[in-house]
């Protein structure tokens, strides 16, 4: 029994689309890594996460509702289609951005914030670190800034969530002894001062 030319016979019990499905089932199922890390402009802009920590805590202490600001305007960035910066764009003649769409026109602020860290950025090193990335990272900084103990480094920050739980005192309001959400831990995880 031959082949006909560029035909292939498979077993009667497996089809064609069988195999496919099959071969897409293992892709999806080999685990992969995410390439996400707090050291990722280590090499290439080291002082990046410092110039943008400086200049938003600078525009909070301006201003202490600037943060809120902040963190709502990096949710309004990715609630449409991910943490893509495109709320920073402006309208062209083709296109009306997210920032002058109606849910956001004259409701989200902090626009000349990151303007003046993506400056501050640009001139120590043009072209590396993404508009994207500073507004993630502004919005971590800003929730810091205005956080208790936002100068307490990483170990301090354990032992105060983990370990530590001061006796309430009559003089002081009983919502200073409230230990933070284990979740919000995650934001100062890799906060470095």
């Amino acid at each position: 029994m031959g082949l006909a030319a560029g035909r292939s016979r498979l077993p009667s019990c497996v089809s064609h689309e069988f195999l496919v499905v099959a071969g897409l089932f293992i892709l999806a199922s080999i685990p992969c890594e995410a390439q996400l890390s707090s050291s990722f402009y280590d090499n290439t802009c080291p002082n990046a996460l410092t110039t943008i920590r400086k200049a938003i805590r600078t525009a909070v202490s301006r201003e202490r509702r600037m943060a809120a600001s902040l963190i709502r305007l990096h949710f309004h960035d990715c609630f449409v289609q991910g943490c893509d910066a495109s709320i920073l764009l402006d309208d062209s003649a083709t296109i009306q951005s997210e920032k002058n769409a109606p849910n956001n026109n004259n409701s989200v602020r902090g626009y000349e914030v990151i303007d003046n860290v993506k400056s501050q950025v640009e001139s120590i090193c043009p072209g590396v670190v993404s508009c994207a990335d500073i507004l993630a990272v502004a919005a971590r900084d800003a929730s810091v800034a205005v956080s208790w103990g936002a100068n307490m480094d990483t170990e301090a920050w354990k032992k105060r969530l983990h370990h530590f739980r001061p006796k309430p005192s009559s003089s002081q309001p009983s919502y200073l002894y409230r230990r933070p959400r284990p979740a919000y831990f995650l934001v100062l995880v890799n906060y470095t001062q």
